[in-house]
């Protein structure tokens, strides 16, 4: 079965955006676009809530297109974002655009069938109410969390308040250009579903 790889960046104080929805402050140098990048060859699907797909969406497109454009990843990534089969998870869109097919009617059911289709693993983009909402489910996999030096003092919290304690497992740690920590979890076995 699929694996679902919750992909997330954190301030040190445990949010994902600032205050007022800023992204404007992740450190990332080139270990860490090199680990990302290593990532996308384990999956062939993006999946997103629908506020991280309006940021993608306006931005992934065509970061590439602009002749001064000389940022090594923005250059790998948008070809690769355009080609790769994506899933926006929302109550409210009917069309997402960019080739994208919305689900979310039933999300514990299209979610469950997209992990028994054969193929790569599925990656989740930031988006923490997504992340609980399918970590409620016991459909969420792995978490991979990419802590930067920064305190946001507020803002979009990292995890939302679950039901019940969740008990993870570290699998790996690493650091990335002197500046950031990734901390990759996966659920214990013995977690409730």
């Amino acid at each position: 079965m699929r694996k679902i790889i919750y992909w997330v960046h954190a301030s040190i104080d445990g949010h994902i955006a600032g205050p007022n929805g800023e992204f404007d402050w992740p450190a990332v140098g080139p270990e860490l676009f090199g680990y990302s990048e290593a990532m996308n060859e384990q999956v062939d699907t993006l999946l997103y809530g629908r506020v991280v797909w309006e940021m993608m969406a306006g931005h992934w497109p065509t970061a590439d297109a602009d002749p001064a454009t000389t940022d090594d990843h923005a250059k790998a990534f948008a070809p690769y974002w355009r080609r790769t089969p994506k899933i926006v998870v929302s109550r409210t869109l009917e069309d997402a655009g960019w080739g994208a097919r919305v689900i979310g009617k039933n999300l514990a059911e299209e979610v469950a069938e997209l992990k028994r289709r054969p193929g790569k693993d599925i990656l989740l983009t930031g988006g923490a109410e997504l992340a609980a909402a399918l970590t409620e489910l016991g459909l969420l996999d792995d978490y991979r969390i990419v802590v930067h030096p920064v305190v946001l003092g507020g803002g979009q919290r990292l995890f939302l308040e679950p039901k019940d304690r969740i008990g993870m497992t570290l699998v790996d740690s690493r650091t990335f250009d002197a500046q950031t920590v990734l901390l990759r979890y996966e659920r214990r076995s013995d977690a409730p579903r």
